[in-house]
């Protein structure tokens, strides 16, 4: 083996120092000087659906879901799925819900740790090529590069982090593969192989320190030139020379490499089933271009994002759509930045290729480490859903940081501009500090991200969208429509920004205006052409706008069948499309069809079993069908899925509780207290839970939970009514008034609280006037009210009008000629006119009014189907529920007076007869309510 005699790569490997403490220092003291105000950032843009929306990351959702499901939490078999596996990422942001849930500091600190964790470890790597003073500036170059900014203070961009973790240890554990005399040291080797495996699986970038690595083995570890490489194979072709045995040691160690990551390779295809993501025109408009525009585009987004390394002075967190126009000619003057940029390239490559010695091998290094890591977002070998990605040039400014440090050593080697360089130097650091941590402001909010964009580009109507969505978010529609309406003039053809306009409209409650935007996204819709699959030319989201068109007109009911033809429609084009049976299984229940929303669900839950919200709507159609036990078995499976769904715990406890099985009680009134702990300020679950308490006579826990309902509903129509109810039927008729007064003050036509209060009057408060306007009150609402009429004859019969009390029950009875109760009352009403003592003796029955049992009356539920694209509100009970209908009925008279009795004896047979009709009271009490 020939060596050059100015470079020896073993004494290269010796050379490289430990970093020590003050280094450490001084760069975890840079990074929190630039990044501790991104602890005060929210979540933003890629955020939302990768944190809020991802349900991988609670504790209820199985760890075995991680390694199912994309970075985004949708499953990788679906081919809306982004394919972007990433499961070691997300088991980190887990970690952080476990610990903070969804408060976003501690999401932005851990990023901060990993970045100087990175900073610190490139540091080492520096030391492979530098030397201690420009590796250190390498590294605080690379710690403070704002272009960084996205991947540190954007949460998302902790997949760049980890996976340069990794994938810095993976290259420095090969940098020691290489033992005495040039032999082979394989437990590096397969360290490097489980590190590039860790790498892949936080973000798939991390494989391609496997060519780093091999370029590392030929031209720095064996120390060869490309002419030495091409004398030695030409001379062992033309059979003049076998291989050397050290070339041998290199092959074996290569072909460990390459299979290695041929392996990982055909598992990463495997995860993905050998689906591509679906990509719009819109994310990367080259890479539907014709040629030359694809190929011209895409080489000159390659000096664009070197200008972003060497002048990351306008940045921007979306570079789709028309940020950067397409290059449809030759002639295009951007052409000559990609010349020039290609000049370059080619120049250092031949230098570092061509020439022995360490500066060459710095520069080929650095080469590497710039170009190597951007070639998954290249488009070279599928296309990308992005034009231009900041966060992606995280590892590849490592390159750039070598190669800036290494050619600052090389300047401020020359006395004469030794002063100049350090000050450049400085003011570069000092800058790029500034920019960075001005930058991190820019993520505080989504608003600030996306009108930070719009500064540097207000050619993208992706960034008009999201300012859109941004106010929207914030219930301010009349502004976000003018900037979903500034995207449609940006871009005609975007079917999103026509859909986010008709939404808009919609919200505004300007329906006319909405279905004719989304009558727009429509006729933008490519056409079917035959013979080609459809599914595959379209982004799954787009065909949302049958899904929000119908839901749109469907608030028609003459439109009902128009609604359910764009659902069909929606599902002739994409059979798989889950949120079209969905939406369609929720119309057919609007529309009476139990069973055909029955099937519509049941297509859905083929396509998605773990879907809680689909069982839970499952449920609701079996309820629809009179079905009880099989909507409870299906709120049960919903409930598997997701403890803590809110609709599934409150419905279903509601059902067990309907059901009447004692004992079913315990579960019902487990999951209702589950619900209040979800929904502490829903009223309704307080409210069930006091109607629970009343059925198992538990009156003082009754009254608590129902007090707590009227606290947070001060016009809870049932709760007024039932903790009224629950007074009378306590011996507490005096506290009912004041909150029947109440009840009477927000619904003055509660019939029944009109009827309490009524009885109430009359019996505790002896106050027959106000009892009579009570009832005929009700009359006035309701001529054929028996309830109401019945207890306004007893309060004639109590004002001794009795000719007026027997008219008044006769009318009575002939409403309701099958209670027994009012013709018995007839009676005695009749005997005491016919009597021929009745003058001479006061008129007291014992039961003066009939008033209100304490029977509750079942309470109806709303029942709503949830919607997946939309949050489906709660669930709540409808008002009228457990309101009795007892009244205590006047008893048998038989008061006859004799003259052989003297007053005593009168008397004595008085209390009797009273203490007689009281325990008939009773009897007919339970007769009539239970």
């Amino acid at each position: 083996m020939i060596f050059s005699p100015r470079f020896c790569p073993q004494l290269l490997v010796e050379k490289m120092a430990d970093i020590n403490l003050r280094e450490i220092t001084l760069i975890v003291g840079v990074v929190t000087a630039c990044y501790w105000n991104s602890l005060f950032c929210g979540f933003v843009f890629d955020d939302v659906s990768a944190i809020l929306d991802n349900k991988d990351l609670h504790p209820s959702t199985p760890l075995k879901t991680l390694f199912q499901n994309d970075f985004w939490g949708t499953p990788m078999s679906e081919e809306r799925s982004h394919k972007s596996y990433r499961p070691l990422t997300v088991l980190t942001f887990r970690l952080n819900y476990l610990f903070s849930e969804l408060k976003p500091m501690s999401y932005h600190l851990l990023n901060m740790i990993f970045h100087a964790v990175v900073s610190v470890i490139f540091l080492k790597v520096c030391k492979l090529f530098l030397d201690n003073r420009s590796s250190m500036i390498a590294s605080l170059l690379f710690a403070v590069h704002p272009i960084h900014t996205e991947a540190v203070t954007g949460v998302v961009g902790r997949a760049e982090l980890l996976s340069s973790i990794f994938f810095l240890a993976a290259f420095l554990s090969y940098t020691k593969s290489k033992g005495p005399d040039n032999s082979i040291v394989w437990t590096p080797i397969a360290l490097t192989v489980v590190l590039v495996a860790i790498a892949t699986l936080c973000k798939e970038q991390g494989i391609t320190v496997v060519g780093i690595c091999c370029v590392y083995e030929v031209f720095i570890a064996q120390g060869y030139t490309l002419p030495l490489l091409c004398t030695t194979a030409g001379q062992f072709f033309r059979g003049k020379s076998s291989i050397p045995f050290s070339m041998l040691q290199t092959l074996i160690k290569l072909i460990v490499l390459m299979f290695s990551t041929l392996l990982l390779v055909v598992i990463r295809v495997q995860v993905i089933q050998s689906q591509l993501p679906v990509f719009t025109r819109f994310d990367n408009p080259a890479a539907v271009s014709p040629t030359p525009t694809r190929q011209l585009t895409f080489n000159y987004l390659l000096p664009l994002n070197a200008w972003l390394l060497l002048n990351p002075s306008e940045l921007c967190c979306d570079w789709t759509m028309g940020t950067i126009p397409l290059i449809e000619s030759f002639l295009d003057v951007r052409n000559l930045a990609t010349f020039t940029f290609f000049c370059f390239l080619g120049a250092l490559g031949v230098f570092s290729l061509r020439y022995p010695g360490d500066s060459s091998k710095t520069v080929l290094m650095a080469l590497c480490l710039m170009a190597l890591p951007f070639i998954p977002a290249s488009n070279l070998f599928f296309p990308v859903g992005f034009v231009v990605a900041e966060r992606v040039l995280y590892v590849p400014s490592m390159g750039f940081c070598i190669l800036v440090a290494h050619g600052w050593q090389k300047i401020s080697n020359k006395s004469v501009l030794k002063k100049l360089s350090w000050v450049c130097l400085s003011m570069m650091i000092f800058t790029h500090a500034l920019k960075t941590l001005h930058r991190n402001w820019d993520w505080e909010s989504e608003y600030t991200l996306f009108m930070s964009a719009l500064k540097v580009n207000k050619n993208n109507a992706k960034l008009w969208n999201n300012v859109g969505h941004a106010l929207e978010n914030e219930k301010n529609f009349e502004r976000a429509l003018k900037y979903f309406l500034q995207a449609t003039h940006v871009q005609p053809d975007d079917i999103g920004a026509h859909m986010n306009v008709g939404r808009t409209y919609k919200n505004l409650n300007r329906t006319k205006e909405a279905e004719e935007s989304y009558m727009m996204a429509k006729s933008l819709m490519p056409q079917i052409i035959p013979g080609k699959k459809y599914a595959a030319r379209i982004a799954p989201n787009h065909l949302n706008v049958y899904i929000n068109l119908a839901n749109l007109i469907r608030a028609n009911e003459s439109r009902l069948e128009e609604a359910d033809q764009l659902y069909r429609q929606a599902i002739s084009m994409r059979p798989d499309f889950k949120q079209a049976y969905i939406s369609r299984g929720e119309l057919l229940l609007k529309m009476n069809k139990p069973l055909k929303a029955k099937e519509a669900y049941l297509k859905a839950l083929e396509l998605d079993r773990n879907n809680a919200d689909l069982w839970y709507n499952l449920a609701i159609v079996h309820i629809e069908l009179k079905e009880p036990n099989e909507a409870l078995k299906n709120f049960n499976r919903a409930l598997e899925l997701n403890p803590k769904h809110k609709l599934a715990l409150f419905n279903s406890a509601i059902l067990m509780q309907e059901s009447g099985e004692v004992k079913l009680r315990p579960e019902a009134r487990k999951r209702l207290l589950s619900y209040i702990n979800e929904e502490p300020q829903d009223a309704n679950g307080y409210f069930n839970l006091g109607m629970l308490a009343m059925d198992d006579k538990k009156d003082s826990e009754a009254e608590v939970w129902l007090k707590k309902a009227i606290k947070l509903q001060a016009d809870f129509r049932s709760a007024l009514f039932n903790l009224a109810l629950l007074y009378s039927q306590t011996a507490k008729e005096l506290m009912a008034l004041p909150i029947l007064e109440e009840l009477l003050r927000h619904y003055p036509d509660h019939i029944k609280g009109l009827i309490l209060k009524g009885d109430i009057l009359m019996n505790q408060k002896k106050d027959i006037l106000g009892a009579k306007k009570c009832f005929e009150k009700i009359l006035e609402m309701d001529p054929t009210n028996v309830q109401g009429k019945h207890n306004l004859c007893v309060v004639y019969f109590e004002e001794k009008d009795l000719l007026k009390a027997e008219r008044c029950l006769v009318e009575t009875l002939a409403l309701a000629p099958h209670e027994e109760y009012i013709q018995r009352h007839l009676n005695i009403v009749r005997d005491k006119i016919s009597s021929s003592s009745f003058a001479e003796q006061p008129v007291s029955p014992a039961d003066k009014t009939s008033g209100v049992e304490g029977e509750k009356i079942p309470t109806e539920k709303v029942k709503e189907v949830r919607s997946e694209p939309r949050p489906t509100q709660i669930i709540k009970p409808s008002d009228n529920k457990s309101q009795s209908k007892s009244n205590k009925q006047l008893g048998k008279n038989t008061d006859k007076q004799t003259p052989h009795k003297t007053t005593k004896e009168i008397k004595e047979i008085e209390k009797k007869r009273v203490a007689a009709l009281k325990r008939l009271e009773e009897i007919e009490r339970i007769l009539n309510g239970e």
